[in-house]
């Protein structure tokens, strides 16, 4: 299945989940995730099943004044 993870075009086995794309890029903590806009809780990235063109973006923090 294809989909976009921070605009960059990636492919996963079906079926995948938010943590099989977060495990795709090897994104370390802290981050937070959305799928097609939408945030997702740490907590449902095992259970939020991807589909065909899904957009993700994973974003760290950003510290600084």
């Amino acid at each position: 299945m294809k989909i976009s993870i921070n605009q960059l075009p990636h492919e996963l086995s079906e079926p995948a989940t938010l943590a099989d794309a977060v495990a795709c890029i090897q994104a370390q903590p802290p981050f937070a995730a959305a799928v097609n806009l939408q945030f997702v809780p740490q907590s449902q990235y095992h259970h939020w099943r991807l589909q065909a063109n899904d957009r993700i973006d994973i974003i760290a923090p950003v510290t600084g004044g």
